[in-house]
């Protein structure tokens, strides 16, 4: 089954930044205090809404499928203090239906199992798009058996060409070299709830200890008392268990059970040296087609993006991304997305639909060449923290801003959540002189068009690292120094 979003509606997603850029919608957050607009935590996430209403983004939604929104009801306040979770995703159209799942075991030999009836999870929003998580595959099944079929018909007047003497041999660098060299490393993973409900993803190689990098979407399902499998595609299948999940970043470590030996982990490239038009190359599992190698560009870095698996419990993630127009569909979340020379520069997370309404799980959108990443650096970091102590660390500035749009920035908002302080007292954006009504524009050189955008900007740092933020008061725009603040944990 996909564990991608779908088909709940979701308030309108924030302004698009100066340069535009998988899965559901979230609960309807409290009201904001009289005159207060919707607040969240930096950077905190804040639960999924359904229910709210559906829109069409002010840029373009992201999905698996169409794009599905999480996050609060139009008007909703969201805020997220330094302790709490972080801030409330940006208001967005409503997500589409991701993806389904096939039963048995993916990756084995083919003969695509029957679907499996998919639960509705998660949402990807974006500050300028919104998105969905691009876990799951059902339809792949039958798309093979139909080719399949055709390749066994014997009224074909096809005819093959002769085969040469001995191997042919793929130079360095090109596609099909990059893909023999990672698909070995690359795993489709199975997860199942203890009530049944599960979805189907992608995952990658991380260490020879066994440790697999993929989405936290794509194992959710399994995190409690559930079954988990990652299956190689030499058909080759293996039992498999979380070792840390951040629901923030929207980034998980799995661990194999009975690791084989001869693990060969994926070369990690920098995703901070990517340019805009370099060649990249996702390896997923589309609607249920393990071990599939699409290609295309990056097509621009920095995409914010939120995301939500649509629960009642769900807390909002927020990434950088990178994007790319390589063919991404449900099925390959959580898999690489390498560089020209192999190496992983981001792990594939969603993909914009060019459907303009929730699906109601009825169908599932593809691929429209707008896909998005988590870079590399940053899950480098986080599943490192995860194989370490099982908890992610999330750097905090300690003040709630609002989600609205048209605020010109991320605006600090007058109260925080339930009557909380909107700068916490003693925080770093306390201590930096921030106010309530000061509206931020710029972390270091990168603009904020929301909050949302801020958030994402700050969880590509490191607590204790300095960023110079730029805001606006009274008209007149001030420049501040903030060393960020740290939470540990999802909660």
């Amino acid at each position: 089954m996909s564990t991608e979003n779908e088909g709940t509606a979701v308030p309108p997603a924030p302004s698009a930044p100066p340069v535009p850029v998988e899965t559901p919608a979230a609960s309807a957050q409290s009201a904001a205090p009289e005159g207060g607009a919707p607040t969240a935590q930096l950077p905190s996430v804040p639960p999924s809404a359904p229910g709210a209403p559906e829109q069409t983004p002010a840029y373009a939604s992201m999905g698996a499928g169409t794009p599905e929104a999480h996050g609060h009801a139009p008007g909703a306040p969201v805020s997220a203090a330094e302790a709490g979770w972080p801030p409330p995703p940006p208001a967005v159209p409503s997500y589409a239906d991701g993806g389904g799942s096939g039963a048995g075991g993916w990756g084995s030999s083919y003969g695509q199992p029957a679907p499996k009836p998919k639960n509705r999870r998660g949402g990807l929003v974006a500050a300028i798009l919104v998105a969905a998580l691009v876990a799951g595959g059902v339809g792949g099944g039958i798309g093979y058996s139909l080719a399949k079929n055709n390749d066994n018909s014997t009224d074909s007047t096809t005819v093959s060409a002769p085969s040469g003497s001995g191997d042919v041999k793929r130079a360095s660098g090109t596609v099909a070299n990059v893909a023999a060299r990672a698909l070995p490393s690359t795993v489709t993973i199975e997860a199942e709830s203890s009530s049944g409900s599960g979805g189907t993803g992608t995952g990658f190689v991380f260490d020879t200890q066994g440790h697999i990098l993929t989405n936290n979407h794509v194992v959710a399902e399994a995190v409690d008392g559930g079954k988990l499998t990652a299956t190689f595609p030499n058909g080759k299948k293996y039992d498999a268990e979380v070792v840390g999940h951040a629901q923030g970043y929207d980034v998980a470590v799995i661990k194999l059970k009975n690791a084989p030996s001869d693990l060969k982990p994926l070369t990690l490239g920098d995703s901070d040296a990517v340019a805009v038009g370099d060649s990249t190359i996702a390896i997923g599992a589309p609607f249920g087609l393990s071990n599939t190698v699409t290609t295309g560009i990056i097509s621009a870095k920095n995409r914010p993006v939120a995301s939500s698996d649509g629960s009642a419990s769900s807390k909002a993630s927020y990434m950088s991304a990178l994007q790319t127009d390589a063919s991404i569909n449900p099925g390959n979340s959580g898999g690489p997305l390498l560089d020209a020379q192999g190496a992983v520069i981001g792990i594939n997370s969603a993909i914009q639909s060019s459907s303009s309404g929730g699906l109601g799980g009825t169908s599932q959108s593809g691929s429209i060449g707008l896909g998005f990443a988590i870079p590399i650096n940053q899950a480098k970091h986080v599943a490192q923290q995860l194989i370490k102590t099982g908890k992610p660390v999330y750097p905090v500035i300690g003040a709630s801003v609002s989600l609205e749009d048209g605020t010109g920035g991320a605006k600090i908002t007058e109260q925080g959540a339930s009557g909380s302080a909107a700068v916490t007292s003693g925080g770093p954006a306390d201590k930096a002189g921030l106010k309530p009504g000061d509206v931020i524009t710029k972390l270091d050189d990168q603009v904020i068009d929301s909050g949302p955008t801020l958030i994402g900007e700050i969880w590509t740092h490191q607590p204790g690292d300095v960023v110079k933020l730029t805001y606006t008061r009274d008209g007149k725009t001030h420049t501040a120094e903030v060393t960020l603040g740290q939470r540990d944990g999802d909660s």
